[in-house]
């Protein structure tokens, strides 16, 4: 069980913290309550990837309450919150291998580590414990089936798929629509606009914010920069999602030529080289980029490093002097903001996309048989924790009638 031993005294600030997330995950806790007794996953490791926040504690707690042995590794080596990781390993006896800020070298020997433990299931967020097992097959023999929380990942696990090297089973949690329609949108939405408030603390109202990518993530950036009162440009490659974008009344326009106005970039698109070197030189003194997509390759940073001079301001936020004087500020290094420079989603939405994990994980153990491929959620899934979600809320929807349901099963409608 290794973490950093010298921050195992932050774990009685990481419990409250963890406590405190607990009582906004109220899917969680039905869960919990009602798998901890049963103790379904008795003698199975579950190695997870993910970005180890109090919400990512509280999954792991009820995967391990649930009976599993649980080891854990960071999605990102910037999104770790120290007290949490010591928490998990002081008071819960999870095996954590992360601190905040790890290098890329120990960032990957943390995943190898995970991998090491030999897990029957893998919780992943990006992807990168499983393609580190197709890069490592002689690790992978034990693996039952696997769950994947992003776009991205899902991307990356589709590819695998087409080219039938996929070596097990995963379900796509991010298509869950009690995923993706809340975690991404809502989830997104705020929490990076808490990014960038708590890097910059600026006036969001009246300065001209670019939303790279119009995805479900896209969406909710954008929804969130009209509401502090920002004039919202968003820039897209998929004709759809840019007439979506102009229907719901935000400008659209290439990036380069949005380069050329904006104040406020943030790219929230899965793919690389969304700002380049190119269009930061057309923009204007003082204006401020980050990124809200799973890795750092949408913002050229290695561009602005060799033609720029950079020097920290605050925490989260460089800035960047390109030759002639000209700044440009970046945000949590081109990581992903929400996580860089705050907390992550909140936790009640959260709640929803971690109990698709525990639920999903639940669905591999009960069907070993599943052949290598990507999965959607099973519908019973996504409704269970949608109908669960509202009883935590108090809310109470109908139900169809016999007669309804007999009419909507009917080819002659009408009569």
């Amino acid at each position: 069980m290794y973490y950093n031993v010298q921050n195992l005294g932050l774990a009685d600030q990481g419990k409250k913290r963890v406590e405190w997330a607990f009582r906004h995950m109220q899917v969680l806790k039905i869960l919990r309550n009602q798998y901890e007794n049963d103790r379904i996953f008795m003698g199975k490791r579950i190695g997870c990837c993910l970005h180890i926040t109090t919400e990512t504690a509280n999954l792991a707690i009820n995967l391990r309450n649930a009976g599993a042995e649980v080891f854990l590794c960071a999605s990102n080596p910037l999104s770790t919150q120290d007290d949490v990781a010591a928490f998990l390993v002081k008071n819960e006896k999870i095996s954590v291998f992360a601190k905040h800020g790890d290098s890329k070298k120990a960032y990957y020997e943390n995943i190898k580590n995970v991998m090491k433990a030999k897990p029957h299931f893998v919780v992943d967020d990006g992807c990168d414990l499983i393609s580190s097992f197709h890069r490592n097959t002689l690790l992978a023999g034990s693996i039952i089936g696997a769950t994947e929380e992003t776009t991205t990942g899902v991307i990356r696990l589709r590819n695998l798929a087409r080219k039938k090297i996929l070596r097990f089973p995963v379900i796509a949690v991010n298509d869950a629509d009690t995923k993706h329609l809340f975690d991404n949108r809502y989830g997104t939405g705020q929490s990076t606009i808490d990014g960038i408030l708590r890097a910059t603390n600026i006036l969001i109202s009246g300065k001209t914010a670019v939303v790279c990518g119009y995805g479900w993530c896209g969406r909710g950036i954008a929804k969130r920069f009209e509401g502090m009162g920002a004039i919202v440009v968003v820039t897209e490659t998929d004709p759809v999602r840019a007439l979506e974008a102009t229907m719901d009344g935000y400008r659209v326009m290439p990036v380069s030529k949005a380069a050329e106005t904006g104040d406020i970039f943030i790219t929230s698109t899965g793919n690389t080289s969304v700002i380049t070197l190119k269009e930061i030189k057309k923009m204007k003194d003082g204006v401020i980029i980050g990124n809200a997509g799973h890795f750092n390759v949408e913002i050229d940073i290695a561009g602005l490093e060799k033609n720029a001079k950079r020097n920290v301001i605050r925490p989260g936020l460089d800035e960047y002097t390109l030759p002639g004087g000209k700044k440009i500020y970046v945000l949590g290094e081109g990581r992903l903001v929400n996580l860089a420079c705050a907390e992550g989603h909140p936790s009640s939405v959260m709640d929803m996309s971690f109990a698709d994990q525990f639920l999903s994980v639940k669905y591999l153990k009960e069907n070993p048989s599943l052949k290598p491929d990507v999965y959607r959620v099973p519908e019973e899934i996504d409704r269970q924790v949608a109908k669960l979600k509202l009883e935590s809320m108090g809310i109470r929807i109908d139900r169809l009638t016999l007669k309804q349901k007999r009419y909507m099963s009917s080819w002659n409608l009408g009569t």
